[in-house]
Parts: C-alpha cells; structure tokens; sequence
C-alpha cells in the first residue's frame, strides 16, 4: 500500500528497554507499536470527544498480523501509520505501516481485526452507526462491507 494511503501517522522513539540483544527492536513490540497507533488514531477521529473518559464501545482483539519488513534501530524515531480499512457487522479491520520518520522506507505492516462487543466478556455485537460514521468521515469513503 502507498504511504499516502494513510491520513494518520503518529511519531514514535525507540527507547532502550524496546531492543534486543542485537540493538534491534525486539518482534513483540510492534504490536505494542500498533496499539499506540490505534489509540493515537481514535484520538484523530475523535473517538474520545464522543465518548469522554474512555467510555466507547468496547473492542476486542480478535486477530494480529506482524509483517517484518526491515528492522528498527535503537534511538530511531518511527511514524506509525493507521488507517481502518473495513467494516463488518461486528468487526473493524485497521491496517498500520511502521516507516522512519519522515521517509517511505517501510519497515513493517500489518493488520488488527477487532470485534465489537456489549459488554467487556460479552459476545460479538454490531458494530454502532455512530461509531462507524466517524471514521468514515475521518477516512473520507465508505467502510462497511
């Protein structure tokens, strides 16, 4: 996908406690990586002006994907790049692309597919109208499937 397929980018340094032995980022942060970028992204779309004091629809994971592109380097400064990509009954699926700062030098991408939920050990549910139509309007197209 084309860097400019993303309208959200958040910028990230890596710290040392990130790292491996190798001075590389080790593989189980760049989920960490995406959670900062989906969180950061809510904020964009506005998410928690809707919902204040984190009171949105409850989400969960559902499915990961890490592809490793290139590694990330001690000290880097990253831009985390988001965009939803589609909407099902129950699930949003978000796309992430790891780059350096301020180039299109992808390092590593991915998906999370999350499923909506009523309640936090409840089961699958649609997926709220109004929840859907921020990001759309974020995102600029349709989302539903």
């Amino acid at each position: 996908m084309a860097r400019s397929d993303f309208k959200f980018s958040v910028r990230k340094r890596v710290r040392y406690a990130e790292i491996d032995a190798q001075a590389v980022v080790f593989n189980s942060r760049y989920l960490e990586y995406f959670d900062i970028g989906i969180t950061e992204y809510w904020r964009g779309v506005g998410v928690y002006d809707r919902w204040p004091a984190h009171s949105s629809p409850e989400f969960h994971v559902a499915r990961a994907e890490v592809n490793y592109r290139a590694p990330i380097l001690l000290d880097e400064e990253i831009e985390i790049c988001v965009r939803a990509a589609r909407v099902g009954t129950s699930s949003m699926t978000y796309l992430f692309e790891l780059h350096g700062a301020g180039k299109d030098d992808l390092r590593a991408d991915g998906q999370l597919i999350y499923v909506h939920v009523a309640e936090a050990q409840g089961a699958p549910a649609p997926v709220p109208d109004e929840f859907l139509f921020l990001f759309e309007a974020f995102e600029a197209r349709p989302l539903r499937a």
